[in-house]
């Protein structure tokens, strides 16, 4: 599909995305776009980010698994600092 619209920028650097290009892109407030600068001019895309997990897969498994059991009553804060520590 080939469509072209024209918006002129802001003191802020800021441009207005055509309703229509909205439409056709399925944007909506809150939406992500991606700018990729080509030879041609500048490509914008919508584009979805996900933030990569501090935690490895095994670090997951041990997470979910550790969810998973039942708690641990401790009679003094000082054992359950030292559990917590061996974790």
């Amino acid at each position: 599909m080939n469509y072209t619209e024209t918006s002129k920028m802001t003191s802020k650097g800021q441009v207005t995305i055509p309703s229509t290009i909205r439409e056709i892109l399925k944007l909506e407030p809150g939406s992500t776009v991606m700018f990729k600068v080509t030879d041609r001019g500048v490509i914008l895309s919508p584009c979805e980010i996900s933030e990569k997990s501090p935690y490895t897969a095994k670090e997951w498994i041990k997470i979910e698994r550790l969810v998973a059991e039942k708690g641990k009553a401790y009679k003094t804060s000082a054992a359950a600092k030292k559990h917590v520590e061996s974790l």
